[in-house]
């Protein structure tokens, strides 16, 4: 017993003298990019905008890169994840994305700026009632996408090297936000990952215009791609009347893609559809 005493003491001591050894370590920081403070006229706000940049792009001055702005694109929402993702499909040995700049979009009123003004007489589901007071403020779309369009994209454009290849990032409330830039301002961007879109906005009014809408998508080539998980019918529903809708278009010069994914929900979605719609969009044939 006295043994063994011991040796738990004498464990115990060391354990204790290797985390002393190990917080008296000088530790560096890392960084993986970088933050700023852009303020919007267009919302009255200063927003946060994180922004990673591929290796090589301070080395190779002359290098020109796609962009990738991702919507919830705080450090705390799916900044980290993606950022993964944009890292793992950029590298020489996987080939399936370019090196590419990603924004992230960090959310001050993510209720606000993702959904359009709704009718009068709409009221949220069943399932989203105890949520009703998170959308006090709905409604805000039209000025997100001014901030997207005269202010965010024409700063990346003048203080980072784009190549003009722009890509939209979003799912769930996103997703109904880059639905709407899509059908209603889709120049903005040339390729669009969308992912279970909260079509249900509005009694489904973005989904009831979308085939008038999208008989004015412009002449250049665009690239779209819509996931939906195992997520419910009226979700899995509204995606797939989406879907129909971009494929009776028959718009000129769209590369469309669609996936039912039933191994995810609505919590799981987002990283691996991302990923696969980078490799539908910009994989070479080996």
């Amino acid at each position: 017993m006295k043994k063994r005493f011991l040796a738990l003491l004498l464990s115990a001591l060391c354990t204790l003298s290797l985390a002393a050894e190990t917080t008296s370590t000088p530790l560096t920081p890392l960084t993986i990019g970088s933050s700023l403070s852009l303020h919007s006229q267009a919302l009255g706000e200063e927003r946060t905008i994180n922004i990673i940049l591929p290796e090589g792009y301070t080395t190779e001055t002359a290098s020109k890169y796609p962009v990738i702005y991702l919507l919830d694109g705080a450090v705390d929402e799916d900044l980290i994840h993606m950022a993964g993702a944009v890292q793992f499909s950029s590298f020489s040995w996987v080939n399936r994305l370019p090196a590419s700049i990603l924004v992230g979009i960090a959310n001050t009123d993510r209720r606000r700026d993702m959904t359009f003004k709704a009718a009068d007489n709409f009221s949220l589901p069943a399932s989203m009632k105890t949520y009703s007071a998170a959308f006090k403020n709905a409604g805000g779309s039209a000025k997100f996408m001014e901030f997207l369009e005269k202010e965010l994209q024409p700063y990346i454009e003048k203080n980072y090297r784009s190549n003009g290849d722009k890509t939209l990032v979003g799912q769930s409330l996103a997703g109904l936000l880059a639905t709407e830039v899509l059908l209603k301002k889709p120049a903005l961007f040339n390729n669009y990952i969308i992912m279970s879109p909260s079509l249900w906005w509005d009694n489904e009014s973005l989904l009831k215009q979308a085939p008038a809408l999208l008989k004015n998508l412009p002449s250049q080539p665009m690239k779209v791609y819509l996931a939906v998980g195992k997520e419910g019918s009226q979700m899995e529903g509204d995606a797939r009347a989406l879907s129909r809708a971009i494929t009776q278009s028959k718009a000129k010069n769209l590369s469309y893609h669609f996936e039912f994914l039933p191994g995810e929900d609505h919590g799981s979605i987002l990283h691996g559809a991302a990923m696969h719609a980078f490799q539908l969009f910009y994989e070479k044939k080996k």
